[in-house]
C-alpha cells in the first residue's frame, strides 16, 4: 500500500495550520482521575487562533485555488470555528468569504450574536450573512448555493464548502494526515495511549482520524463525543463519511465496529453545555490552565470524565484531542459568569 504522504499528495493543499501539535501529559489531572490523561493541542494550530479546521481548510481551500476560485462560501452556527477559521485562511489566500451564520442556539446572548467568533469573521474581512433556519442542512446548503449562484452571475469564481453528510468529506484528509502525526508522537513519548477522544459533529475529524490510523495500521480505538446529535444518528453519519472517505482515498473503509460514539455530554444540545460540562470547564482551567470550549472540547472532556466517574471506561491512558474552539468563549459569558446582557462588566 502507499504511505498516507503519497495517498494524500493527489490532493491540493494550502499550508495553513502550525503542525504538529504538541501531545501533552495532564498531570494534575491525571493524579485526580487516576488515569493518564494526554491532551493533542490541536487549538494550537495557529490559524485564527487555532482548532481543529485549520488541518481541514487545508485540502479544501488547497482544491479552491486549484480549480482558480476567487472567493469561498460557507455556512455554520452563529459562533462557528469553522466559519472563523475560513475567514482567515481566505484572507491568507487573498480569496473573498462569504460566512452564512445559522440560528442552531435558542435565546442566545448579545455576546453570543456579537462577540468571540462572530467579531472575529468581521475583523478578518468576511461577508457574513444571517440564516434563519438552524436545523436544516440542505436548506443551509441550498440557501448556500443561491448565493455562489448570484456571485457567479457577479462575474465571480465562487467555492463552496457545503454542510451536508452527503459532500465529498475533504475535510476529513486533514486528520487522514494528523493520524501519522498523532501515532508518530505517542511512539516518541512511549505514551502507550489506548484510547484516543474526540468531539463529533461534522464528522470529518473523526472520519479521517479513524481512517488514517487504520491505513497505518495503529489499533488504538477512538471514541467519538456527539455535540451535534445523538448517538445514534451520529454513529451513522460517521460510518458514511468513512465510506466515503475510502472512496475518495481508493482504500477499503474502516469496519462498521470502530465506530464508537458517546453522547453522555451532548445535552442540552448543540452549542449549549450542562452545568456538568460547565464544570469541567472550569475543572481544566483552575487544575491545568487549559481553556476549552462549551459547545466542542469541553463536552470531550466531560464525557471521558464521565465515563470515568461511572466506571464505564476500562482505559487506562487516554489521549483526547483539543479541537479548539477558543475564542467562542467570549461568547458564553452569560452561561460561564451568571451575568446578564446588561451587566457592564
Amino acid at each position: 500500500m502507499k504511505s498516507l504522504d503519497k495517498i494524500l499528495a493527489a490532493f491540493p493543499r494550502a499550508r495553513l495550520a502550525h503542525t504538529p501539535t504538541p501531545l501533552q501529559q495532564l498531570p494534575r489531572l491525571s493524579a485526580d482521575f487516576g488515569r493518564a490523561l494526554y491532551v493533542k493541542r490541536d487549538d494550537c494550530t495557529g490559524l485564527a487562533m487555532g482548532g481543529n479546521k485549520a488541518r481541514q481548510l487545508e485540502f479544501y481551500l488547497g482544491e479552491a485555488v486549484a480549480r482558480g476560485a476567487d472567493c469561498v462560501l460557507s455556512t455554520g452556527a452563529v459562533q462557528s470555528n469553522a466559519l472563523r477559521t475560513l475567514a482567515a485562511g481566505a484572507a491568507k489566500l487573498g480569496l473573498e468569504c462569504h460566512v452564512q451564520l445559522e440560528s442552531r442556539v435558542d435565546n442566545p446572548s448579545d455576546d453570543y450574536l456579537r462577540s468571540g467568533n462572530v467579531l472575529l469573521d468581521r475583523l478578518f474581512g468576511a461577508h457574513a450573512h444571517r440564516f434563519a433556519v438552524g436545523e436544516d442542512e440542505e436548506r443551509a446548503d441550498h440557501a448556500l448555493a443561491a448565493r455562489a449562484e448570484a456571485l457567479r452571475a457577479a462575474g465571480k469564481q465562487p467555492f463552496i464548502i457545503p454542510l451536508g453528510a452527503e459532500h465529498t468529506p475533504t475535510g476529513a484528509l486533514g486528520y487522514v494526515a494528523a493520524a501519522a502525526e498523532l501515532a508518530a508522537q505517542i511512539a516518541q513519548q512511549d505514551a502507550r495511549i489506548d484510547l484516543i477522544a474526540v468531539g463529533s459533529g461534522s464528522g470529518l475529524t473523526h472520519a479521517g482520524l479513524l481512517t488514517g490510523l487504520a491505513l497505518l495500521e495503529v489499533r488504538i480505538p477512538v471514541l467519538g463525543v456527539c455535540v451535534r446529535r445523538g448517538a445514534e444518528l451520529q454513529r451513522r453519519r460517521v460510518l458514511a463519511r468513512c465510506r466515503h472517505l475510502a472512496e475518495l482515498l481508493g482504500v477499503a473503509a474502516v469496519h462498521e465496529a470502530a465506530v464508537r460514539v458517546d453522547d453522555s455530554a451532548f445535552a442540552p444540545g448543540y452549542g449549549r453545555a450542562s452545568k456538568q460540562t460547565l464544570s469541567d470547564l472550569r475543572l481544566l482551567a483552575t487544575r491545568e490552565g487549559l481553556l476549552t470550549d462549551p459547545a466542542y472540547s469541553a463536552k470531550t472532556f466531560s464525557a471521558v470524565f464521565n465515563l470515568i466517574r461511572a466506571g464505564r471506561l476500562d482505559q487506562r491512558r487516554i489521549a483526547v484531542i483539543h479541537t479548539g474552539g477558543t475564542p467562542a468563549l467570549f461568547g458564553y459569558r452569560r452561561e460561564l459568569t451568571g451575568a446578564t446582557d446588561r451587566d457592564s462588566t
